[in-house]
Parts: structure tokens; sequence; C-alpha cells
């Protein structure tokens, strides 16, 4: 019989890491090997625990799961990574495949499909949901300048330009620029709708 295939988790929720856990452990040729529940923890459980296979939320403290991917990539390139998020954005999955990552799947995949798809990794097969992988296709690449999606990310929280501007040491006129290029980009109303737009389709990742 062949060695189990040895899985790290990296999920910040608990009841939805142990839930993982349970269920693919249920797999004869699965094992779980490590858990942990920040970004920045992926690459120093993995050195310890020498996984065949991490499965990485994508929105973590520490860092997020796409640079966590890029990072473990590095350090342990024989290692396959499946990003597993509940936010099925088809910005994320994009970065997530520049960042190296051998698959990406949404959290409500059946166990079996689940279970499957970490055997797919494993072998060295890409491992994306079709529907996702559609809307990316149809999505195209993020239209913002690096500034400008810097500048969407920091108004999520709301603010004044004045506030914004403080925050990210821009001038006010420069912030106004950026979000006015931003909301012409995204096709959006206003500051909040571009925000959103930006959100759903994974461009504010980081």
């Amino acid at each position: 019989m062949t060695d189990p295939i040895r899985l790290l988790l990296a999920d910040d929720q608990a009841l939805v890491r142990g839930a993982l856990a349970a269920l693919l452990s249920l797999e004869p040729d699965l094992t779980v090997v490590a858990e942990v529940s920040r970004g920045d923890e992926v690459v120093p459980a993995a050195l310890r625990a020498h996984p065949d296979v991490a499965l990485l939320d994508v929105e973590m403290p520490g860092m997020d799961g796409v640079a966590a991917a890029a990072a473990l990539r590095a350090a342990l390139p024989d290692c396959r990574v499946l990003v597993v998020t509940t936010f099925g954005r088809p910005g994320y999955l994009r970065r997530a495949m520049e960042a190296g990552a051998n698959g990406f799947v949404v959290k409500d995949t059946p166990a079996r499909q689940l279970a499957d798809a970490v055997r797919r990794a494993h072998a060295g097969l890409r491992v994306v949901d079709p529907t996702l992988a559609a809307e990316t296709l149809a999505t195209g690449a993020s239209p913002l300048t690096e500034r400008e999606t810097e500048v969407l990310r920091t108004a999520r929280g709301g603010g004044t330009v004045a506030e914004l501007a403080a925050t990210l040491h821009l001038s006010e006129g420069t912030v106004r620029n950026h979000l006015s290029s931003a909301i012409g980009k995204t096709g959006a109303r206003n500051r909040a709708d571009a925000v959103r737009l930006a959100e759903t389709n994974g461009w504010l990742l980081g």
C-alpha cells in the first residue's frame, strides 16, 4: 500500500479547519499532518511537517493565501497548493494561479469532490472550478493600476478624501484623481460602487 497523501490545512476559522480535517481524514489515502490559522504560519509549519499538498484559505491574518502559496512554492517546490475559499472571485483565481497554485476550489465543494481535487493536485494536475474558470476568462485581469488598487483598498473602510490622503501620504488631489480613474475603469457609479465591484472581482486582495 502506498503512503497516504500528507496534507497541511490553513484557515483562520477553527470550525471550518476542523471540519475539513475531519472530512479529509475519513479518506484512507489522505492524512492531515499540520493545521495553521494564519498565512504567515504556512511555510514554518510546512518545513516541519513536509506535506504533499497544502490547502490554503485566501483571506487569512498575517499573510493572504495567495502570498502564502507563492512563499510555499519557493520554500518547498514539491508541495502542491490547492486554494480552498469561500470567496470564488475571478481575480483571486487568476492571482492564485500566477502564484503557482495547482488548483482553486470553493468551500462548498462536496467532500468527495474535494478529496478528488486533492488527489489530482497531488498528481500534478490543475484543478479549477469550471464555472469560476469561465468567469475569470470573461472578466479578464484587473484594469486598475497598483496605486488605484491601493486607494480603493484604503477606501473600503470609508473616510473622507482628506483622511484617505493622510493614510496614504498622498495629496487630496492625487487621491481624487485615482478614485475618479478607478470609478471610470470599473464602470462604477461612485466610489462605494467602485470598491464593491473591485471587491467582487477579487482585485483588492493584498
